[in-house]
């Protein structure tokens, strides 16, 4: 099953780059090594390897996302496997990372409240 959040942040990642003139929509975006491997990562968390969802979503934050929301989705999703695995001061940390690239970051409410990152999630806000 997917994850709505990520099939929903994937979707806007391909709308925006369709929206931008002159950049070719999606297969520009394809074309990004940053972006191409955050979407692997998106879609291997989504079909639950982690292992390969983290791997390819801290290669994307290596090569250079240029969106403060991609970023930001990126060490969500870093926090959400590190907290699943019981890592709690990376999951904690790249919490602090997803605020610190877009200070508008938030979790839903219901992923705020989910018992394994939600704690985590909280402790950052404080």
């Amino acid at each position: 099953m997917r994850c709505l959040p990520c099939v929903v942040i994937m979707s806007t990642v391909l709308l925006a780059a369709c929206a931008v003139p002159g950049e070719g929509g999606v297969t520009a975006v394809l074309e990004k090594p940053a972006e191409r491997a955050l979407l692997q990562g998106l879609r291997a968390y989504e079909d639950a390897h982690y292992a390969d969802a983290q791997r390819e979503l801290t290669q994307a934050l290596a090569l250079g996302l240029v969106s403060a929301k991609d970023r930001a989705a990126a060490y969500k999703h870093l926090a959400f496997i590190h907290c699943a695995s019981q890592r709690i001061a990376p999951c904690e940390e790249a919490f602090k990372q997803a605020r610190a690239a877009d200070p508008q970051f938030e979790l839903s409410k219901a992923e705020a409240g989910h018992p394994v990152w939600g704690p985590g999630y909280r402790k950052v806000l404080q």
